[in-house]
């Protein structure tokens, strides 16, 4: 399978990038399927069913309102983020959907939309079916999908079997570990962002990746925007403030003379900013996911705003860089919380910011390396226990100090000469042997650890 970096960096909803954005796109997927098949006018009802840790903490990320909107034909890129909780409700009160935004039918949501705390499918814990019926209850249509992290979505029924991609587009540097990344580089004499490049441009023209990732780059500016300004409490029970705006203020006023941290602070700010616009269903960039979309962003500003060397040029290298490690996540690790972890999220993004910036500050292709590695190994065993099922506590501090952990990684490696005892593939093998062994109740189940214990208090 080949991995784009506009695969790994795509434009979507939050609150989270597998219980939102792989629903959405399952349900439309569905019904899409549907309409390709001649039957949609033949759909008299729709039952969705989630399973695992879907099923769990579906509610608090959003996953009820995602199918609603996937089944009307919306997609997480293109939705309108202010028109949801209107459009949600409209359906609700009304008990009807329009399937892909032209065929009416009733649409109960207790009976057509279960979630199943304590059932799973076999294939991984994010999983959902579909099935259509017509009016006098003949099954047209019953699949089943996987959203196995940052939006992907694995479809079980393909007739190829169970894939996440039907891309097999062959590439000039073909890799699925970090040793294969580094052997392309060492014998082509490339960095990893001219390899990254070069598998990029059998999709688009040199132009069109460097103004997508540019276009990429320009989202996550917005939505760190959006979040300073914006005040208030975030929703789903918890009452959390919002503390960017506050943050951004007080910042602003400050000159930060004799404070030789200052500019962490600032960093602080970027990840909060734009994961309290991710808990609040906002626009975001999943990077690799939404629950961990604040650390890129965040490291990105730091290069553009405190250092004089930074340049469009650098933001796309730092990109493709940090794309490159995020496909030997994907594709070797995980980068799925209800799999392995927040390891595979939190620490996946601090490994792809640490390698990017890394790159664009001048570093070997070995210190890339070694500044991922350092941020993946030291976020190895992090669990993912959001309180209530919402992607708020701990989730967003947890992206600013992912942050900053990023920053240190890329100084500990650009100090060094990029030799290192532990290499990049084995921390990924070392994460996903620790999720295999984590608990259940530890992988974005809202069963233990602070989701179980701040509700005690």
């Amino acid at each position: 399978m080949a991995v784009s970096a506009f695969d790994l960096f795509s434009i979507g909803i939050g609150p989270s990038s597998s219980h939102t954005v792989g629903p959405m796109r399952a349900a439309l997927m569905f019904v899409e399927g549907l309409r390709a098949a001649g039957r949609l006018d033949e759909v008299a009802r729709v039952r969705a069913e989630l399973f695992g840790s879907l099923g769990a903490t579906g509610h608090g990320h959003g996953s009820d309102k995602a199918v609603l909107l996937g089944l009307e034909g919306e997609r997480p890129e293109d939705v309108d983020t202010d028109t949801v909780p209107d459009r949600v409700a409209a359906i609700r009160a009304a008990g009807r959907l329009r399937l892909l935004g032209a065929h009416d039918i009733a649409f109960t949501e207790d009976d057509d939309l279960v979630m199943h705390r304590r059932k799973s499918l076999p294939l991984h814990p994010n999983g959902m079916t579909f099935a259509a019926w017509t009016a006098s209850g003949d099954e047209l249509a019953h699949r089943t999908y996987y959203s196995v992290g940052g939006g992907f979505v694995l479809d079980e029924n393909s007739t190829d079997g169970p894939v996440i991609s039907a891309d097999t587009t062959p590439v000039p540097y073909p890799f699925r570990t970090a040793a294969d990344l580094l052997r392309h580089c060492e014998d082509d004499g490339k960095t990893i962002a001219e390899v990254m490049l070069a598998n990029e441009l059998v999709w688009r023209t040199q132009a069109e990746v460097r103004s997508g990732l540019l276009g990429i780059w320009q989202v996550m500016q917005d939505c760190v925007t959006r979040g300073c300004e914006r005040e208030g409490v975030l929703p789903g029970g918890l009452k959390v403030p919002r503390r960017a705006h506050a943050l951004h203020a007080k910042l602003a006023a400050e000159d930060g003379a004799g404070d030789p941290l200052y500019v962490m602070d600032w960093v602080s700010l970027y990840a909060l900013a734009v994961n309290e616009e991710n808990a609040s269903g906002g626009r975001v960039v999943t990077a690799p996911t939404n629950g961990a979309a604040g650390i890129i962003p965040a490291v990105l500003h730091y290069y553009t705003r405190f250092l004089s060397v930074a340049t469009d040029d650098g933001v796309v290298d730092f990109l493709l860089t940090a794309a490159a490690i995020g496909v030997v996540l994907k594709e070797t690790g995980s980068i799925s919380g209800a799999e392995v972890g927040c390891q595979g999220e939190v620490g996946s993004a601090c490994a792809m910011a640490a390698a990017g910036l890394t790159a664009v500050l001048g570093g070997t292709v070995a210190q890339v390396e070694n500044a991922a590695e350092i941020g993946l190994e030291h976020h190895l065993g992090l669990t993912c226990d959001p309180v209530g099922g919402l992607v708020q506590i701990p989730c967003i501090e947890r992206n600013a100090v992912g942050s900053t952990k990023a920053i240190n990684a890329s100084r500990m490696a650009l100090r060094g000469d990029g030799t290192h005892v532990v290499h990049l593939d084995k921390v990924i093998k070392t994460m996903r042997e620790t999720g295999a062994d984590m608990h259940t109740k530890y992988k974005e189940t809202a069963r233990g650890g602070l989701a179980l214990n701040v509700i005690e208090c």
